[in-house]
């Protein structure tokens, strides 16, 4: 009875045995490496049977090299290492075998050979690494890039969703006053709630157009009214001018063509060129609060002008001010106006910023007229 349990436990044994071995045949078939071994047992057998068959005056064991650089690329340090050893073993049975030629040559090919292997195998292996290093290098540089982008990403949603959560905040104090009035103003209370459900709107559709940004679509451009745009960002900013006491001069151009755009990124644009405008002129004399917003057409475009009467920026800043992360505000960040050149870019226009006589900063929006159909 024990013996037939041995035996049937070393058949057991043996069959787990072979099929390990099957199982690891496969896995190596799949991977192709036995194919790869393969190509370099050949390729090695061949170098040695003609070195065994030659002279020893030729030096045939310098061959190996080309079995080395095979190997390189198909097989890991380690392994490439004890090829070499092998290609170098191998180089001097085979002339131990070798009976024509002399002697003398023979020791010099074989040391020559030997050093060109060992000397090509380490150089290979250098380029692998450095190679790989590289790769790292490339791979790290990605992962930068990727956190830089993801910063500028929440920078830019950061500033963005900031004003129409401070005008929600504006507006929800302003209707909690005017309903804490005695008594209740419910007629300016319901209109600052309804500003509140606006900007409430206008932030979601900013959140929505950033995502469209980042999965790569362009902006939904349509028929648009320019004008129109300006006057819905100037109600959007009602409760900014306010609060700071700012007083707006508008100089719209009556028959302004259409354009094609994006109008939630258009008053996007318009909001910070208008904020920006607010905060420059807050520490001014009130009667130096002014913002000047003025539309045109000229040369098949359609320009829109924000001029304020604030400290503006020294002359040597002006290139500066588009760059992103570039800020001339305490606790900006410098993302604004970065954002704002390149959704007009997106619409085919483009921005220019000048310091006006005698104080303030100008800047210009150009965009493309929309062509007729």
């Amino acid at each position: 009875m024990t013996f037939g349990l041995a035996a049937l436990h070393i058949v057991t044994q043996r069959k787990s045995a072979k099929a390990a071995r099957a199982r690891r045949v496969f896995a190596a078939l799949r991977r192709g490496r036995i194919g790869k071994v393969a190509i370099v047992t050949v390729l090695t057998a061949i170098v040695f049977a003609i070195d065994t068959g030659t002279d020893l005056e030729i030096a045939t064991p310098v061959f190996y090299i080309m079995v080395i650089l095979i190997a390189v690329g198909m097989f890991s340090r380690r392994e490439v290492i004890r090829l070499a050893v092998v290609c170098m073993v191998l180089t001097v049975f085979s002339a131990t075998l070798t009976r024509t030629g002399s002697q003398e040559a023979g020791v010099i090919n074989s040391g020559i050979s030997i050093a060109a292997i060992a000397i090509t195998t380490w150089l290979a292996l250098r380029v692998v690494s450095a190679e790989s290093a590289a790769y790292e290098t490339r791979a790290q540089l990605i992962r930068i890039a990727r956190v830089n982008s993801l910063g500028e990403l929440a920078a830019s949603i950061a500033h963005e969703v900031n004003q129409p959560l401070s005008a929600i905040a504006t507006s929800g104090n302003a209707c909690l006053r005017w309903l804490g009035a005695d008594p209740p103003n419910l007629d300016r209370a319901r209109l600052a709630a309804t500003r509140i459900v606006e900007d409430a709107n206008r932030a979601s559709g900013i959140v929505g157009r950033i995502r469209q940004q980042v999965r790569g679509k362009g902006p939904r451009k349509t028929k648009t009214a320019l004008n129109a745009v300006v006057l819905d960002a100037l109600a959007l900013a009602q409760g900014e001018m306010a609060r700071h006491g700012t007083v707006v001069r508008t100089d719209l151009a009556p028959d302004l063509p259409m354009i094609l755009g994006d109008r939630i990124q258009l008053q996007q644009v318009l909001g910070n060129l208008i904020l920006n405008a607010i905060e420059a002129s807050a520490g001014l004399p009130p009667a130096r609060r002014v913002i000047t917003l003025s539309t045109g057409v000229a040369r098949g475009m359609v320009h829109l002008r924000v001029k304020d009467e604030g400290i503006g920026v020294p002359e040597q800043d002006l290139p500066l001010l588009f760059d992103a992360f570039w800020t001339t505000k305490d606790g900006g960040t410098g993302m604004g106006l970065a954002i704002c050149r390149t959704i007009v870019e997106a619409h085919g226009g483009a921005m220019n910023v000048a310091l006006p006589e005698p104080c303030g900063l100008e800047v210009t929006v150009s965009l493309p007229v929309r062509a007729k159909s």
